[in-house]
């Protein structure tokens, strides 16, 4: 099995209304994906990640631009030639056949000997530990174990490169856990390219090597789970990978290494590291910190709670700072210190966690 690099160059596709109106649901996106490397499509509805995945399998064709597997333009090549193989939403397994025979069925279709397509399904399901659902149909299955099928199907033909359409959508929350830990194992262990689609931020940050983040056909951000949520490119990004308390500073002073920035009254020192673009004296910021990096019974900000709510391993909090909303999360929190409603919390920004667009 060898893994294959993937390569857009300017795609912009364009879909045409009823009433022939123009669409541009992707808008000359350019990206590199390297071999081994398993990517996530992030972004809302609409925001292009599908069609990028059904250009790439063959379902759509580019308007303009060209796309790569390996050094392969693969603009005009059918489906079915491509080095690629899709995971589907729905599973879509034969429900007459037994789960050898659906894992087996593209192989005999490219006519391999008897022996080699034993040899190659007895691996697959020894690999995902399915060696005992051999002889049965989907319709005795879980979800789960049926999706466990579907990627068996796709892994044994040894694609290139592994597509994902959003498919532990349909499983239940704990399912979904495994599943995505399961799927992240097998990749690892094949070492085969993998782009996934979801709209789910916890699988992408689960799964990801490297996360493409997209909104309206463009890419917004590229980089690491920990680059895209601890450093996000604009308030999109932030908003959209969980959640994030923005709010307004101003630049006091400079160092070669950091800024000082007063934040609703309070100064704080944040590394030049932490900030996407650079700034002068006296500008005006937008800076960001996420919830669980904010430390409460401090002394620089005070507010009163509006909304109080043990959650289990952490407590959220909404507090009230100057008429603004900020969200708080406390870990592993102790009853007896909790705030209640009405109550009035201190709190203080981790000064190392703030970043700054």
């Amino acid at each position: 099995m060898g893994a294959k690099g993937v390569r857009f160059q300017d795609i912009t596709k364009i879909f045409f209304t009823g009433n022939n109106q123009q669409v541009k649901a992707v808008d000359s996106l350019s990206l590199n994906i390297a071999p081994g490397e398993f990517v996530c499509l992030l972004g809302p509805s609409g925001c292009g990640k599908t069609t990028m995945l059904r250009m790439l399998a063959g379902f759509e064709t580019p308007t303009y631009g060209h796309i790569y597997i390996g050094d392969e333009n693969v603009e005009r090549i059918t489906p079915d030639k491509r080095d690629t193989a899709m995971v589907f939403q729905n599973y879509a397994l034969f429900p007459h056949m037994n789960v050898y025979d659906n894992i087996a069925y593209g192989l005999k279709l490219q006519k391999l000997p008897k022996d080699q397509v034993d040899k190659r399904v007895n691996r697959i399901l020894k690999m995902m530990k399915m060696e005992n659902f051999a002889q049965r149909v989907p319709s005795q299955m879980s979800g789960g174990q049926q999706q466990r099928v579907s990627l068996a199907r796709a892994l044994v033909m040894e694609p290139g490169v592994l597509l994902f359409d959003e498919p532990l959508s349909n499983l239940d929350a704990k399912l979904r856990i495994h599943m995505r830990d399961e799927i992240r194992r097998l990749q690892q262990e094949v070492g085969i390219t993998s782009i996934y689609v979801t709209h789910d931020q916890a699988e992408a940050m689960g799964l990801s090597d490297k996360i493409v983040i997209m909104k309206d056909g463009l890419i917004q951000q590229i980089g690491s789970p920990m680059e895209v949520y601890q450093k996000p490119a604009n308030e999109f990004v932030a908003n959209f990978l969980g959640k994030a308390n923005i709010f307004g500073g101003k630049i006091l002073a400079e160092t070669e290494s950091s800024y000082s920035v007063n934040i609703h009254g309070a100064e704080y020192e944040i590394s030049k590291s932490s900030s996407h673009s650079a700034h002068e004296i006296g500008d005006e910021v937008r800076l960001m910190v996420r919830p669980e990096s904010i430390a409460v019974d401090q002394k620089d900000f005070s507010g009163e709670v509006v909304k109080s709510m043990f959650m289990g391993s952490h407590h959220e909090y909404e507090v009230m700072l100057e008429g603004k909303k900020i969200e708080i999360s406390i870990n592993n929190p102790v009853i007896s210190q909790m705030k209640k409603k009405g109550e009035t919390l201190g709190f203080a920004f981790q000064e190392q966690s703030i970043h700054m667009f």
